[in-house]
């Protein structure tokens, strides 16, 4: 084993502009470096944990990889600005500038998805810095969750229910493909229920009247867009409209896959990963 292979990972705190903590961990690549920097966002109700197998595919692949949990998820803190798609955009690059890869190719699924995109597009005089985009799950507008489910999110009844595991997998079963494995689901379900309810209702209504697709126009980094096709928390059109947006994109469609797509389909994110580095998104 090389010296650089026995490196171990860095676990560290970002604070932002308005006092939040992030969680942030820094995974040096396996063996010899031979690709650039990867930035995971995952999405509402997640942790860094949702990477666990895309992560390791792509240390192993030669590449860095640092991971963060959202604020108010995991082991990351609130801060004092409200949740907002924006505010999400700003603690990414806050993430960037700390790791010193304003170059990385970002992979948002989501709700990271959108915080991935929020970033590019204030940020669009300076985004051709990022090497690509890769973008799951996720949509840049047409986010206007109901107050029916903004309320289910919060309330104590739900918390109680994510809490049991066969119940709680069964309230989730939307949000997977009908194919996906059973450890999978669990996985889903640990972190949603791990997520404080009061942090999943606020992420949940913090897209309401949110449209980023303006501002995409100037974003030029290379992008790859998936969406599975079975998804029914973020519709495949969703994404596609998405594609459609930035100058450098394409979207693919994945069968049988849900909304979970970094458990579902992590073979598809790495290739994605490595087809924005090579700069060969259409």
């Amino acid at each position: 084993m090389t010296a650089t292979a026995a490196r171990t990972a860095t676990e560290t705190q970002v604070r932002t502009d308005d006092g939040a903590l992030l969680a942030v961990s820094v995974l040096p690549a396996l063996g010899e470096p031979t690709g650039g920097t990867v930035v995971l966002a995952h999405g509402w109700a997640a942790t860094r944990r949702v990477w666990g197998t895309v992560a390791d595919r792509l240390i192993r692949a030669g590449h860095r990889v640092v991971l963060y949990d959202q604020r108010g998820h995991g082991a990351s803190t609130e801060g004092r600005e409200p949740f907002g798609v924006e505010r999400l955009g700003a603690d990414l690059g806050a993430v960037l500038e700390r790791v010193e890869a304003p170059d990385a190719v970002v992979v948002g699924h989501s709700g990271g998805g959108f915080a991935a995109l929020a970033h590019a597009a204030a940020d669009a005089g300076r985004s051709g810095l990022l090497e690509g985009l890769v973008l799951l799950g996720t949509a840049a507008h047409d986010q206007d969750t109901p107050d029916s489910e903004v309320r289910m999110m919060g309330s104590g009844l739900f918390q109680w229910a994510l809490s049991r595991p066969a119940l709680g997998r069964r309230l989730l079963g939307q949000t997977t493909g009908r194919r996906a494995d059973a450890r999978l689901r669990e996985v889903n379900r640990q972190m949603f229920a791990a997520t404080p309810p009061r942090v999943r209702a606020a992420a949940f209504a913090c897209t309401r009247g949110m449209d980023l697709r303006a501002g995409l126009a100037s974003v030029t980094a290379p992008a790859v867009v998936l969406a599975g096709e079975q998804d029914r928390v973020v519709a495949p059109r969703l994404g596609r409209a998405v594609a459609e947006a930035l100058p450098r994109a394409r979207f693919e469609q994945l069968p049988g896959v849900g909304h979970m797509l970094p458990l579902e389909a992590p073979d598809a994110v790495v290739a994605a990963v490595a087809e924005v580095a090579r700069g060969r998104a259409a």
